[in-house]
């Protein structure tokens, strides 16, 4: 699409990665996930469904039209094999890839793409575990349950992270790994944290209620 902003990519490609193919996104959740004002997404949100990339339903949230989802694929595709490309064969920190990828996504041709992916062998998700749609746009959807939603008592296992850079700083703090597996001990009233036992270190620790929103489990 020629009216593409970088800012509209950076919103297609949050409401695929928060779900929105498939379910209403609310409002809060995108400005949470790329730390911005609520008014600046109500604004966004009005430009991509005049654009007709996407639909938003008063108090209820804003889901992908059809044409959003091909675009919103392609941005999620180039993005995640950059940053593929950039942790395993250049040895970047996972917390540092994004600024760069986002740089490399503007300006790769769809040819120079395909040859990225077959040099990588053909990866189904990025370092962080979220989906690479492959060049027919086919993937396996993501889990979208994330850790705040898990039940006390409940066990899971750590199935993909959000794309933001403080996030993933966080998380190397408190050293939570993907594919780890979590035993939900509790959570702590008025948006205070969960807490959770991890079965690799059997720590126990507290993940603040943000980015227990940000933690996708299944």
């Amino acid at each position: 699409m020629e009216n593409l902003t970088p800012k509209k990519e950076d919103y297609l490609k949050i409401i695929f990665e928060l779900g929105g193919t498939q379910k209403k996104v609310t409002n809060k959740q995108i400005a949470l996930s790329l730390n911005v004002a609520a008014g600046s997404v109500t604004e966004m949100v009005s430009k991509l469904v005049k654009d007709k990339l996407a639909e938003h339903t008063p108090y209820a949230g804003i889901s992908l039209t059809h044409e959003g989802i091909k675009v919103a694929e392609e941005l999620v595709r180039r993005h995640r094999l950059w940053e593929t490309f950039l942790v395993s064969a250049l040895g970047y920190k996972l917390q540092d890839v994004h600024s760069d990828a986002e740089v490399l996504e503007h300006i790769a041709s769809r040819n120079l793409m395909d040859h990225l992916d077959t040099f990588l062998g053909h990866p189904t998700h990025c370092p962080h575990g979220g989906v690479i749609p492959d060049k027919s746009g086919n993937y396996q959807e993501d889990s979208h349950q994330v850790l705040a939603d898990a039940n006390d008592g409940q066990e899971v296992v750590v199935d993909r992270f959000i794309d933001n850079h403080d996030l993933l700083l966080y998380l190397d703090d408190i050293e939570l790994q993907l594919g780890d597996r979590l035993h939900i001990l509790g959570h702590a009233p008025f948006e205070g944290p969960v807490k959770i036992k991890v079965a690799r270190t059997g720590q126990e620790t507290n993940v603040s209620f943000k980015a227990a929103h940000y933690i996708f489990v299944k």
